[in-house]
């Protein structure tokens, strides 16, 4: 039976909070049984056999993953970055950009266009699904809303928007497609960019208590707890934040990294960091995502890491008309990169 569940606990990571869940309490009541000494066989069994069926339905997800289907049937990239699905994200006059998100078995594609910096006039939210034999879409979501991110189990959707600097709104899975948006949440401080996590805490950059929400120089990279009612929010301090705009940023559903832009230009060109949370629960010195990435003076934002970990997809642009979302192999990168020490 220790060989199982260790077995179990082995899965990759993005088979979901619930599925860690189930496994921890099958390790508890497994521990119980021989503290106790005990026949848990009529609990541990059932157990076993829903987890045995979970995994079957995960390993299904990572299939399609691999597939060459997967990713809108785009040739992956290598470590050299290149443009997303060119000529299938963006209608005439607009471009791709924003925070991409995927479904975690890869079947369903976020991302948003818009036609222009200046305004949120023509911004819409797309997607494209896989029906099982083919991808679909675009498909316009909804209007004027953006920083798309999924919950853990991908049942809601999270927007914000300039219309509403301090509201994030949600939409849910239905079964025929998404609820239009309503208010999830409205604080007393920016939300931007907001992240949640399968511990239930939620991500942000943020004005918090410690500046003005005009002053975009005072915004940090920045926390928010599990609990819906608790309205407090942290800064996760230095060196992750550093003086002047702190924005633009993907956090590991395990909150095990960060990926930030930063070394932000008063025109807020960026270069792509990393940084990794410590045992202490402070964040490591960011690191720079290497000259491939970094490659010169340009805006790189919406960045985001695929369900199955292997790909980084970012903005970048020099202005409206080379914006675009790009995508890079990334799972090499990280192994590179993670401390020996940590």
């Amino acid at each position: 039976m220790i060989e199982v569940f260790l077995s179990l606990h082995k899965l990759n990571l993005f088979c979901g909070p619930v599925y860690g869940q189930l496994v921890k309490l099958g390790l508890e009541l497994f521990n119980q049984s021989l503290i106790m000494k005990h026949n848990f066989r009529g609990i541990l069994i059932p157990l076993l056999i829903s987890l045995m069926g979970l995994t079957g339905n995960l390993t299904a997800q990572t299939r399609f993953l691999t597939s060459r289907n997967a990713y809108l049937g785009q040739t992956p990239p290598t470590d050299t970055p290149k443009k997303f699905a060119p000529g299938l994200l963006a209608g005439k006059g607009e471009f791709s950009a924003n925070r991409t998100a995927i479904s975690n078995d890869g079947t369903e594609i976020y991302y948003c266009t818009n036609t222009t910096w200046k305004n949120i006039k023509d911004l819409k939210v797309k997607y494209f699904r896989y029906d099982g034999k083919k991808w679909t879409g675009p498909t316009i979501l909804n209007n004027e809303l953006g920083e798309t991110s999924l919950s853990p189990d991908n049942n809601t959707l999270y927007f914000c928007s300039d219309k509403a600097a301090n509201i994030v709104y949600q939409s849910k899975r239905t079964p025929t497609g998404w609820s239009a948006p309503t208010e999830y949440t409205e604080r007393n401080y920016v939300i931007y960019d907001f992240m949640p996590t399968a511990s239930g805490r939620k991500y942000l950059a943020s004005n918090g208590t410690w500046g003005t929400p005009n002053d975009i120089n005072a915004w940090r990279f920045s926390v928010m707890p599990a609990a819906e009612q608790d309205t407090t929010i942290q800064s996760l301090g230095y060196p992750l934040n550093s003086s002047g705009f702190n924005g633009d940023f993907f956090v590991a559903m395990d909150e095990s990294y960060m990926i930030i832009s930063t070394n932000e230009t008063p025109n807020f060109e960026c270069e792509l960091y990393i940084s990794f949370h410590k045992k202490d629960n402070t964040w490591t010195t960011p690191k720079s995502l290497g000259s491939l990435i970094n490659d010169g003076l340009a805006h790189r934002y919406g960045q985001y890491v695929s369900p199955d970990g292997k790909y980084l997809f970012y903005t970048r642009a020099t202005s409206e008309a080379d914006c675009a979302i790009y995508w890079v192999r990334f799972d090499d990168l990280l192994r590179k990169l993670i401390p020996a020490d940590l």
